[in-house]
């Protein structure tokens, strides 16, 4: 075992050819251009895990909680992650001596009237029982194997983070149907409330038609405005059925039903503070990935460079040979050989320095996609965060809106009940109420979903990468 231990101790003490990993300059501000959040409210969120639950809804988390133990991406995901560790396995196996225990034996009879004449000591019956153990190793002198390690290694890191965008995006995908869910239910709400008025007013006009007050026109007008409405709240339930059996999927639970809850209940969740660092974006799982990437493709060009330099290796075996099975172990049956190896690409035609620059091209294309990666994360959280800003102002115009569209409606009504007014003008205000109440409701939905936005172009929150490492430490184990 002598001779194991000098071969791992020389291929430990070898060099590594190709070049070290550096993390790349991205020139990116200091900070995003539109955070204006208040400070206090920002800091509710600086180290939340869960951002969903800054929702503080139930059904909420609990569709969470189903999505992230059924949804079958994770699963796959999860499977990735797997087959990855396997192969971090394999590829740091190789780093150490391979170790077989090998055995035979054969009975035979060799021939008494053959060219070479047996003496007649000798049988014509011959046994051989064979028992060793054998070793082959590879120097590492150039840090083939290491490298090759080293890429293995960031691909399984690849794998954790790639699993963490799989769990951001389905996240936000449950948030988004979840909040696109409670829309609806208020848009069905307001225009079950609205047909209600309308059902009234249509009964008033044929009662007033009746009297002869009004002509038959008013009493089609009112006839249509109410079949309308009819016809808007089936649309409007089609739409909340298909949303929820999208959410069904996403949990994996298809005999999901989602109970009723109400959009206005749920509260705006609190806004980034202002100077929010672009640094940031590191924590991202996209971002975090492509990083792998890239550490893993400039490995690769070591591994690609190591083909061209010698390979060594250690051979040796040690065991017993006998004709006697009983004498196998002693002494005089024992048996051993050591040796090395050395293999020198000589003439290839250009075929391993085509590897190095394959690898040197896929590495300047994964620097690429990483910095690529940073920039398109900068502008999606700059635009989540003028998102947000602006549907905070929307939805406050918008809600004074639909209170002049109310206080108008209940003023034509009015009107028209004593004679002053057309019915014409009942239904324009009964018509602009309504589509202000639904565009509001929208504008609510559109700001908890940009919200949502946010976070996700966060990688989860305003927090730092910390957190990461744990990962990245089970993957170097």
């Amino acid at each position: 075992m002598n001779l194991i231990h000098v071969a791992v101790a020389l291929a430990l003490t070898g060099c590594m050819v190709g070049p070290d990993y550096q993390r790349p300059e991205t020139k990116l501000p200091t900070s995003f251009s539109v955070a204006d959040g208040a400070q206090e409210n920002g800091q509710a969120a600086l180290e939340l895990d869960h951002w969903w639950e800054n929702f503080h809804d139930p059904v909420l988390n609990d569709l969470m909680n189903k999505a992230f133990a059924d949804n079958l991406d994770i699963v796959r995901a999860v499977a990735r992650i797997e087959e990855a560790e396997a192969a971090l396995r394999e590829a740091g196996a190789l780093l150490y001596p391979q170790v077989d225990l090998s055995s035979s034996g054969a009975r035979q009879r060799v021939t008494e009237t053959g060219a070479v004449p047996l003496s007649s000591t000798m049988p014509t019956i011959r046994e051989s029982v064979n028992l060793q153990l054998g070793t082959s190793f590879e120097l590492d002198f150039w840090g083939k194997l290491r490298r090759a390690r080293e890429a293995a290694r960031a691909e399984a890191l690849g794998t954790y983070f790639a699993k963490d965008t799989v769990s951001l995006s389905l996240s936000g995908l449950v948030a988004n149907n979840y909040l696109l869910l409670r829309s609806l239910e208020a848009q069905i709400a307001v225009s079950q409330d609205s047909l209600k008025s309308r059902e009234e007013s249509l009964t008033l006009t044929r009662r007033l038609f009746d009297g002869g007050a009004v002509s038959m026109l008013d009493v089609h007008q009112a006839e249509v405005a109410n079949s309308n409405l009819v016809a808007q709240i089936a649309d409007l339930v089609r739409q909340r059925e298909v949303v929820q059996h999208q959410l069904a999927v996403l949990t994996g639970d298809l005999t999901l039903r989602v109970p009723d809850g109400d959009i206005h209940n749920l509260p705006i969740p609190p806004v980034p503070p202002v100077g929010l660092p672009s640094s940031l974006l590191e924590a991202r799982p996209d971002v975090r990935e492509a990083e792998q990437i890239l550490i893993s493709e400039n490995a690769q060009i070591g591994v690609a460079k190591a083909a061209l330099f010698p390979t060594i290796s250690l051979t040796a075996i040690y065991g017993g040979e006998s004709a006697d099975l009983s004498n196998l172990l002693k002494a005089p049956s024992r048996i051993w050989s050591a040796g090395f190896g050395l293999s020198l690409p000589i003439f290839n035609a250009g075929r391993l320095s085509a590897r190095v620059d394959q690898a040197t091209a896929r590495q300047k294309q994964a620097v690429a996609g990483y910095q690529g990666t940073i920039q398109t994360a900068f502008k999606e959280v700059n635009d989540a965060l003028v998102t947000v800003r602006q549907n905070r102002e929307r939805e406050d115009a918008l809600n004074i809106s639909q209170e002049s569209a109310k206080k108008a409606w209940q003023i034509a009504e009015n009107r028209y009940k004593s004679g002053y007014s057309a019915y014409l003008d009942v239904l324009d205000s009964q018509r602009t109420y309504n589509d202000a109440a639904l565009t509001f409701i929208q504008s609510r939905q559109a700001r908890l979903t940009a919200t949502v936005d946010l976070f996700k172009a966060l990688g989860g929150g305003w927090k730092t990468a910390q957190g990461y490492e744990q990962a990245e430490q089970q993957a170097g184990n």
